[in-house]
């Protein structure tokens, strides 16, 4: 009996051990999973919700950039990629006829996708916005939109408006109101399989993305799209590497064209950032700034000798058959170096700087595009004793097309030196207006007077001068011709390379445009007045052909008619130039008369053949029509076809063997 109780004793006392070590165990768990649930429940639930799910920024539509009309230079559209989750599909057959249907692919290719293993497939491609609304009721179809910029206009202002990789504005525009244009971005959270994957089709937009503001540039497309078919076609017949055209209202600043070509990239802008040493374009500044402080007269008399000069140690030649003794004015218009530099020495080397610098030389213009350089114009305690001769004739000086361009608007608009004016205005998502900017006079540099007197000689210039192959019939242009040196990339003169350019304002007697002409290194002929110039007459003669331009025809048609009233019994073919009537786009040396009030009409289309896609495209632009321009290889045909009547302001289609070989 005694063993008995023993037995159940023992018993009793294991099975009140084990009841506490259950309740001790248990109390444990209760503690353990209070602690979880309770004390560091937001901890866990946030960490769960972290592998379950996941948030990601979602990009802004960006902002357009417009011209000065409306007409879109740079806009961002939705693209949309279709993929298939194969486990997801319920009637596959049919699923695969609508997605082929609604691509335009075979049901092979698409059936690569739908009937794979892994449990999602991209198909390739990108497509429009009908795609989702076709296939948005598919199940286990997704369709994924993606944003990209696009360039309607192609390879037009290409260097001024810049790029855009990975979201961010790259060079130009993009880069300068790169705030401005790519919005607000927005939030999206998706949910996530247990391998962290995201799971298809399961995603909510729990913040919406802001589109990015416009920017309204003060560009012109069509004169920018004849700016760059001149250039081009200068850049083809002369072999020159590149180079730049502007086109300015010496009025405003507006910048209404810039156009940069080099080795055959139009998204360069060495308009702004790549300057050079200007040669004779420079004069007439020399000759301004000596008017200005009363230093000479146009009338003042130099003597040339021989037109060879030793001064410092310098030698300077006169490209020019005149020499001898000639007036100021006379060595302006026929760019006598020797005599521009003798004129020269009357300057005091800060005075000489200092106006040198109030046309805006070496200094940025302040165009507000990112690379901008000032160029170079040292300090008169870093000159020379032949600095002052170099200078004089435009040498040892360095400047962008573009500040060359707005100093000559200073002596086109009586003396004040304007700002660059590329953005007119700033605009919010919903097109209202939350900056406009306008027309800045940085100073007033030379009086009206001498603007005038400069004006005057240039008009002779062109008339008489070294700029007579940009003389035009039925209007009077003021410019300068200018040669110079070509510096290679060791800082030393290239051997036999140049660069050409002319500068001017048209019309001379109440001047609309400022034109710039920068050709580097042309081959053959190299002279301003030579490959230059008649870059100048092409562009503003298609600028005139052209149905609409920001020029004012009114006054156009004054300045024509007066033209025409002191010219009545001379004709083009006298002056040298070719007339284009304002009625019909038309070259003609005929007799000079007054343009008709209505600039309209209807003309057969030319025939084309054997030009080059270029050179065609020139030529439709000097007629007023337009150009879209399908392939890049030889010119295959022309749609309307030549003969067809055409209204100035149509597009014409130009196809080439390559690009018909590519539809």
């Amino acid at each position: 009996m005694i063993c008995v109780e023993k037995v159940q004793r023992r018993i009793r006392a294991r099975r009140r051990v084990l009841l506490f070590g259950w309740l001790g165990a248990g109390c444990l768990l209760l503690a353990r999973a209070a602690e979880i649930q309770i004390v560091q429940g937001a901890e866990w639930r946030a960490l769960a919700g972290q592998q379950h799910s996941a948030s990601v920024e979602v990009n802004a539509p960006r902002g357009n950039v417009l011209d000065r009309d409306g007409v879109e230079l740079a806009i961002t559209h939705a693209v949309y990629q279709v993929a298939v989750a194969p486990r997801e599909l319920r009637d596959l057959d049919d699923t695969e006829r609508r997605v082929a249907e609604a691509l335009g692919l075979s049901l092979r290719e698409v059936r690569r996708s739908t009937r794979a293993d892994s449990p999602w497939r991209v198909l390739s491609g990108r497509y429009p916005v009908a795609v989702r609304e076709a296939l948005r009721s598919v199940r286990g179809v997704h369709v994924l939109q993606e944003l990209r910029r696009f360039y309607p206009q192609t390879t037009l202002a290409r260097g001024i408006l810049g790029t855009v990789r990975d979201g961010d504005g790259l060079g130009g525009i993009e880069q300068a109101f790169d705030e401005v244009l790519r919005g607000q971005p927005g939030r999206k959270i998706f949910a996530r399989d247990s391998h962290g994957n995201a799971i298809p089709g399961e995603s909510v937009m729990v913040e919406t993305p802001r589109s990015g503001g416009q920017v309204v540039l003060s560009l012109d497309r069509d004169l920018q799209e004849i700016a760059q078919g001149a250039l081009w076609e200068a850049i083809e017949k002369t072999g020159a590497r590149g180079g730049d055209l502007l086109l300015t209202d010496p009025n405003t600043g507006d910048v209404l064209a810039m156009v940069s070509i080099s080795e055959g990239n139009t998204s360069v802008l060495s308009a702004v950032n790549t300057p050079y040493e200007p040669g004779s374009i420079l004069k007439p500044f020399t000759v301004a700034s000596l008017l200005s402080l009363k230093l000479a007269s146009l009338d003042d008399s130099i003597d040339t000798g021989d037109g060879v000069l030793e001064l410092n140690g310098r030698t300077l030649r006169d490209v020019s058959s005149r020499h001898g003794v000639m007036t100021l004015g006379e060595a302006l218009k026929v760019s006598s170096n020797v005599g521009v530099a003798l004129a020269a020495q009357a300057f005091e080397a800060p005075d000489h700087y200092q106006l040198l610098r109030a046309f805006g030389f070496g200094a940025p213009t302040g165009v507000g595009l990112p690379g901008e350089s000032s160029g170079v114009l040292r300090r008169p305690e870093h000159w020379t004793s032949q600095s002052s001769a170099s200078l004089a004739i435009g040498y040892e000086i360095s400047v962008t097309p573009l500040q060359m361009a707005m100093a000559y608007g200073a002596l086109a608009n009586g003396g004040r030196l304007m700002a660059p004016r590329l953005v007119l205005e700033v605009r919010d998502a919903d097109g209202n207006v939350v900056e406009r900017r306008g027309p800045r006079e940085v100073r007033s540099v030379v009086s009206a007077h001498v603007a005038e007197q400069i004006a005057g000689v240039l008009v002779n210039v062109v008339e008489e001068g070294t700029g007579t192959r940009a003389r035009m019939a039925s209007f009077t242009l003021a410019g300068k011709s200018g040669t110079a040196r070509a510096m290679g990339t060791n800082g030393r003169y290239e051997a036999g390379a140049y660069q050409a350019s002319f500068a001017g304002f048209f019309p001379a007697e109440d001047p609309q445009l400022v034109i710039m002409v920068r050709l580097d290194r042309p081959e053959g002929a190299y002279y301003g007045g030579t490959v230059a110039a008649p870059v100048t007459r092409a562009t503003l003669e298609a600028i005139l052909a052209a149905r609409e331009t920001p020029l004012n025809r009114e006054a156009l048609a004054r300045v024509a008619r007066a033209s025409a009233a002191r010219n009545t019994n001379t004709s083009a073919q006298n002056r040298g130039g070719t007339f284009v009537s304002l009625g019909t786009g038309r070259a003609d040396s005929g007799p000079v008369e007054s343009p008709p009030e209505n600039f309209g009409g209807v003309f057969p289309m030319p025939d084309l053949e054997g030009l080059s896609l270029r050179s065609a495209a020139r030529r439709l632009h000097a007629l007023g029509l337009r150009v879209a321009v399908e392939g890049s290889g030889s010119l295959l045909e022309s749609v309307p076809s030549a003969g067809t009547r055409v209204v100035r302001g149509d597009t014409i289609i130009l196809r080439s063997r390559k690009g018909r070989g590519d539809d």
